[in-house]
């Protein structure tokens, strides 16, 4: 699959040393350009690129950025994907310690709806709430009693399940969250964000979150 990676951070980094391991044809940009990620191409063998040029022909894109650096992604950011490619949104809201305020978040807009309209593609929300050093030491076989789950939502049942399809493939087991306007189940401090977990504790955590965003995740005045 070709896929396109934008942030190399924790997040971003640790999936594209898993993705190329997997045989993927991995393209990684990050905001201050190419010649800031020769280590980590020559380490996988992902081309390094821009931005822009990082979704040319991408199958399945990975935005993993911090919020505030949403709205200044290039505009037409994904005109020259594949058709039907899916784009998986990890980004949380942390109005304190980074993005600021966020009016429409703070009215009640989920982060990943908030993505959306600020890209003009459907998202899938995954790997928010996943420690990145887990993405490299945690993956398990199908049916080990140790594999963790983690949960997706997204409006796009058929992006939805290329993304759970990759993520099984990643070592993971998914748990289906619902769509992006419940996709506060997911959020910073509520019971599944951060949980290591199977299947079943995942789909109780998710069940017992409330829509109400915590204080300490609420920009102060």
């Amino acid at each position: 699959m070709k896929i396109g990676i934008i942030g190399a951070g924790n997040i971003g980094g640790n999936l594209t040393r898993r993705l190329t391991a997997l045989g993927h044809e991995v393209a990684v940009a990050n905001s201050r350009g190419p010649h800031t990620l020769t280590s980590l191409a020559e380490e996988t063998g992902a081309t390094p690129t821009t931005v822009a040029e990082a979704t040319r022909g991408a199958e399945l894109v990975v935005i993993t950025v911090p919020l505030k650096a949403v709205p200044h992604l290039p505009s037409g950011l994904l005109d020259e994907a594949a058709e039907n490619v899916a784009v998986i949104d990890t980004g949380n809201y942390y109005p304190n310690e980074r993005d600021g305020r966020i009016a429409a978040i703070e009215d009640g807009l989920t982060e990943s709806r908030w993505t959306e309209q600020h890209i003009g593609h459907r998202v899938i929300k995954a790997f928010n709430g996943t420690y990145a050093q887990d993405i490299l030491d945690k993956p398990r076989p199908a049916d080990h009693p140790e594999r963790i789950a983690l949960p997706v939502s997204g409006d796009d049942e058929t992006a939805k399940n290329a993304v759970r399809e990759l993520i099984d493939e990643l070592g993971f087991d998914t748990v289906d969250a619902g769509g992006i306007d419940t996709s506060w189940r997911q959020q910073p401090d509520t019971p599944v964000y951060g949980l290591r977990a199977g299947v079943e504790e995942v789909t109780k955590a998710l069940a017992e979150a409330s829509p109400e965003r915590p204080e300490a995740f609420r920009a102060q005045a």
